[in-house]
């Protein structure tokens, strides 16, 4: 039995509540179908605001803040297939949530792991977010990520950009947090026009650029060493590897 859903926390919610209600069998859980024949029972999961208020009542009621937290955690790990193990974790924990804590079981092992590679890809997008300043003088940074880090990241600058307006864009889940004065906000973004740096921000990138090469000794590149400690996923918007710049 094959479950699809539409790839919302929602959906997922309203997913567990048929198989534990429903007494569902999955074999594995798609957010779209792939494209090879499958020949086994294909059931769509419809998002339903009453089932999945209900489930995330009973997971708020039954487990700790922490497990709550980790299910959330883990649902950003959005280019990995969580989906089996996350299912198997929360009805393990309905039954007995004790054995939540129980790195011996599979489930709970895998997405321990999980949320450590989250956190590591988190730690790294702290250090290579790149912010430009524009005409209107607030911040933008765009990025790509392998998990959805938005969360993460938008908690992590406003702490440290409190005073200050900013962006931050991700480019692949159209996705960005917008802070406005007091206001801020995650918001869908389907189209967006690039906006334009200041005229500080292209001189500041030159002289960044220049500073750059001028640190850099010919003979002791290491590309290898290079890619490794700054993998080319975390490159496309640091400004230090834009064009013109010797890698």
């Amino acid at each position: 039995m094959i479950l699809v859903y539409d790839a919302s926390f929602e959906g997922f919610l309203s997913l567990i509540y048929d198989v534990y209600y429903k007494k569902l069998k999955p074999t594995n859980i798609y957010k779209e179908l792939p494209n090879e024949i499958i020949f086994e029972e294909i059931i769509h999961i419809q998002t339903n605001k009453e089932k999945y208020t209900k489930v995330l009542k009973a997971i708020k009621s039954k487990f700790s803040k922490e497990i709550v937290q980790r299910i959330m955690n883990i649902f950003m790990c959005d280019s990995k297939d969580f989906e089996m193990a996350l299912l198997e974790y929360i009805i393990l924990g309905f039954k007995d949530n004790k054995q939540l804590l129980n790195i011996n079981n599979s489930c709970v092992f895998h997405l321990n792991n999980l949320e450590k590679e989250l956190f590591k890809n988190v730690h790294k997008m702290y250090a290579f977010v790149r912010f430009e300043e524009l005409e209107d003088n607030s911040l933008y940074a765009k990025l790509e990520c392998k998990f959805n880090t938005l969360y993460f990241l938008a908690k992590h600058f406003l702490k440290r950009f409190n005073n200050q307006n900013f962006i931050i864009h991700d480019i692949n889940r159209k996705l960005a947090f917008v802070k406005i004065g007091e206001d801020f906000s995650f918001q869908e973004v389907a189209d967006f026009e690039e906006p334009t740096p200041s005229e500080n921000e292209q001189k500041f990138q030159k002289l960044w650029k220049s500073f750059f090469k001028g640190v850099t000794i010919e003979e002791r590149i290491n590309l290898k060493l290079q890619q490794n400690l700054i993998p080319l996923i975390y490159r496309t918007y640091m400004s230090e590897f834009f064009e013109g710049i010797k890698t």
